[in-house]
């Protein structure tokens, strides 16, 4: 059993604007579907940078260039201690096409961004990158 999992977070940025998706959780809360940034698990001794452009392109094809990592993170799911690293990202182009495991999408401008989420851990992601 692992102990520990490596994710990368995607905050997508084009011109002013930032990519949020829409994933499936649980339907046994009172909102199974959040808003957030693109996440995922990296590869066994997969690079960060990589896995971080990988993940958003399977989840959104978007071919998108690093800018500079924002900031890392951690947090417990039971046993398993879950570690990543928050990447800014920037795309030339703003038509996205979702893989399955998402439910849709929007850009939206930094002012927008606490207006329109419900989701406290995109909250805190914003107040951390100081985007």
């Amino acid at each position: 059993m692992e102990k520990y999992k490596i994710m990368v977070k995607g905050i997508v940025q084009h011109e002013d604007k930032y990519l949020l998706v829409k994933k499936w959780y649980d339907d046994r809360i009172i909102d199974p579907y959040q808003w957030e940034f693109i996440d995922g698990k990296l590869e066994f001794g997969e690079n960060p940078e990589k896995g971080v452009l990988r993940i958003i392109f399977e989840k959104t094809g978007l071919t998108v260039h690093l800018n500079r990592i924002l900031y890392t993170w951690s947090f417990m799911v039971g046993d398993v201690c879950n570690i990543g690293i928050s990447f800014l990202c920037v795309s030339t182009q703003d038509s996205v096409v979702l893989s399955e495991d998402l439910n849709e999408y929007k850009w939206i401008a930094k002012e927008e961004l606490g207006n329109s989420i419900s989701n406290k851990a995109v909250i805190e992601d914003i107040e951390r990158a100081e985007l």
